[in-house]
């Protein structure tokens, strides 16, 4: 008996998947059209929301070439740089023992200020970082090999800053 009921659970399951596949093959066949049809529409509907975007995307990345093509203003240029480095601001004529401290406090005031900096600041700031390096590369050989480990820190601080502010900014303007 327990043999006969061991073969027989097996049997029953399958009668049971059969007897519940009521379906016709025609109506099968409908029922993978309409999943396609829901499919298609998602597709369609994705490749349109992927050209919008990608069209913002070259917008955003226009406006950026023009406004970067335009000159800074020296005036402007210099009371950003005094207002970033404070007494640090003649960058030409930071020596070994006050570049580290230079870069500090330009670090201390673009994390407080960053928020609030528009991509036109944002290019004010490279600017400065820029003549900060140069003065930097001048000045090199002469460096302790701890402040130059400190000031690369430093520097990649920065250019993570205004990388994660450029990609809010794209992400910004494609998601409008």
């Amino acid at each position: 008996m327990k043999r006969l009921l061991s073969y027989a659970a097996p049997l029953f399951c399958a009668a049971l998947l059969l007897s519940s596949c009521d379906s016709t093959p025609r109506e099968r066949q409908e029922a993978v059209k309409n999943e396609a049809r829901k499919l298609d529409t998602l597709a369609s509907t994705a490749a349109t929301k992927l050209r919008v975007a990608g069209r913002r995307a070259a917008r955003f990345d226009s406006i950026s070439r023009a406004r970067s093509r335009q000159p800074l203003d020296n005036a402007a240029t210099q009371a950003f740089t005094q207002q970033l480095l404070g007494t640090y601001a003649d960058i030409d004529q930071l020596t070994v023992t006050s570049v580290e401290p230079a870069y500090t406090q330009l670090l201390r005031q673009t994390r407080t200020l960053r928020r609030s900096w528009s991509q036109r600041d944002w290019d004010y700031a490279s600017a400065i970082y820029k003549r900060m390096n140069e003065r930097l590369k001048a000045i090199r050989l002469d460096l302790p090999a701890r402040s130059e480990l400190r000031i690369r820190a430093l520097q990649a601080e920065f250019i993570t800053m205004e990388s994660s502010r450029d990609v809010k900014d794209l992400g910004d303007a494609v998601s409008k």
